[in-house]
């Protein structure tokens, strides 16, 4: 059984809200540090994933209901 796109976008998204947490907390005297940066970078393409990812579950479901 495969798990559905929707329910990976809601994985990504809990997944890259972590990482903005981590990044907002590591800030100490400026944003530009190699680790709040590198963690910034990878909480915004996990919302990336998770924007795609729900667009690809409305086109299943659009396909799947034009189907029958």
């Amino acid at each position: 059984m495969r798990i559905s796109p929707l329910l990976n976008a809601g994985l990504y998204f809990i997944i890259g809200s972590l990482f903005l947490y981590f990044a907002i907390d590591s800030v100490e005297d400026t944003v530009l540090n190699p680790l709040t940066l590198l963690l910034t970078a990878v909480a915004t393409l996990d919302y990336g994933i998770t924007i795609r990812l729900i667009n690809l579950h409305f086109r299943i479901k659009r396909h799947s209901k034009n189907k029958k």
